[in-house]
This record gives C-alpha cells, sequence and structure tokens, in this order.
C-alpha cells in the first residue's frame, strides 16, 4: 500500500460520513491503529528475536549491524495511524454496531 508519509489536511466531513459521527470514525480509526502497532510489534520481535544470544563473541557486532537494519526499516514504515486512517478512507476497514444487530 502506498500512503504519503507526510502531513496532509484531511477533510473531518469526508472521516465522519463514513461512520455518520467523527467522533465514532476516530474511535473505529484507532481501534484500527492499535492492531496495526501489534501486529507490526510482534512482526519486529520475531525478526530480534532470531538474534538473541548469550554468547559475547566477534560475530555479535555483524548481528548488531542487522538488528540496527532491521530497526531502521520499521522506523520507516508508515505509522499505524496513518495506515489506518488510509484504511477507513478506502473502506477497507469492517465496522459494526453489534447492540443493532437482532439477536436470533
Amino acid at each position: 500500500m502506498a500512503v504519503n508519509p507526510s502531513v496532509v489536511t484531511r477533510d473531518l466531513d469526508k472521516i465522519a460520513e463514513k461512520s455518520g459521527n467523527i467522533y465514532e470514525s476516530i474511535h473505529i480509526i484507532s481501534q484500527r491503529a492499535k492492531q496495526i502497532s501489534s501486529n507490526m510489534k510482534e512482526e519486529l520481535n520475531n525478526k530480534l528475536s532470531e538474534f538473541a544470544s548469550t554468547v559475547d563473541n566477534l560475530e555479535e557486532v555483524f548481528e548488531n549491524k542487522e538488528q540496527i537494519e532491521i530497526s531502521k526499516f520499521y522506523e520507516r514504515m508508515p505509522k499505524p495511524t496513518t495506515l489506518a486512517l488510509e484504511e477507513f478512507l478506502e473502506d477497507k476497514v469492517f465496522f459494526r454496531h453489534p447492540e443493532e444487530e437482532a439477536p436470533e
């Protein structure tokens, strides 16, 4: 997904019309951002755990360089809130109102 990393002014009416309420839209976006953040953190931790070692040796310097590159890659990625907002505006986020659904 190509996301513009720079600061962009957003039309609040467009965000609000998706759910009918700006506060509800922001809540939905924030919940999706939490999901994205959690997934990214888990993915990063899994990649960094490959380097976990209790042994000090000369290879550690090389491993640290790889760890740094992996960390830098994740730092350059778009922020979870930016990704969540883009997904929301592109109708890629599913949300519902469980209290409005009829019981079976």
